[in-house]
């Protein structure tokens, strides 16, 4: 297990005037432990509620930084959720213009889709706590410092890895956990978001999914309270350091 947890915050430009939009599809699913991180960066954060609010493509392309969250949609799924075509044709855009990009689970195979991978249902549901496996590329990149570290899965599909991207780090069931395209571009199927403390707002609000899978809530509770401290520390130092090789 790496030990290299050196915050890398860059504190060279802290101005204010800095926007991060969220871009969240649930209201529990939300920044987490990375909203305090890109305030210490000078950022302003706002939310777009995509499920209640236009998406307007403008907006998404103009924020310095943009983090798409999770979710318990498809990302195929707009024909029966519309605000998903939008959504997909905004991040073509933002995309296009090479401005840093943070997906998380569902807003992983959102960019994946937008970049022309297609997003196909994994092999098996992945719901709990357990180690990635980093890929050479993974290795070098920020996601060192969570080799060994259990991080939280809440999916059943996969991305796939578009054109040019580098795929960092898998699981048995889901090889493809992690890709980046560049320095700017960041995809992440599980989530290093969420603190041991919010678990349980998940716990209800994904109640029938956690029914429909034989999960007891209480074997997650467990789990995220064991995984929590090293979790943390080791998410981020992840997270500091990809917003600092982003240029964030």
């Amino acid at each position: 297990m790496p030990t290299d947890t050196t915050d890398t915050t860059d504190t060279t430009d802290t101005s204010p005037s800095r926007t991060a939009l969220a871009v969240r599809h649930l209201d529990f699913e939300d920044l987490g432990l990375l909203e305090p991180v890109l305030e210490e960066r000078g950022y302003l954060t706002r939310y777009l509620d995509v499920a209640t609010q236009p998406v307007d493509t403008e907006l998404i392309r103009a924020a310095d930084l943009v983090v798409v969250l999770g979710g318990p949609v498809g990302a195929g799924d707009a024909d029966r959720y519309p605000f998903l075509a939008d959504e997909l044709l905004a991040l073509r855009a933002r995309l296009a213009d090479g401005s840093p990009t943070l997906g998380i689970c569902l807003g992983a195979q959102l960019l994946a889709r937008a970049l022309g991978a297609q997003v196909t249902r994994g092999a098996a549901r992945e719901v709990g706590y357990a180690p990635v496996k980093l890929t050479p590329d993974g290795t070098a990149s920020p996601l060192r410092h969570l080799t060994g570290v259990p991080v939280l899965h809440w999916h059943n599909d996969m991305f796939g890895i578009p054109e040019n991207a580098r795929v960092l780090a898998g699981t048995p069931d889901c090889p493809h956990q992690a890709f980046a395209l560049g320095t700017q571009v960041l995809a992440l199927q599980f989530h290093l978001e969420t603190p041991a403390e919010d678990i349980e707002r998940w716990l209800v609000g994904h109640a029938e999914a956690l029914v429909a899978a034989n999960i007891h809530p209480a074997q997650l509770r467990r789990s995220a309270l064991a995984a929590a401290p090293e979790l943390r520390t080791r998410a981020l130092a992840t997270l500091r350091e990809w917003l600092t090789v982003a240029g964030c």
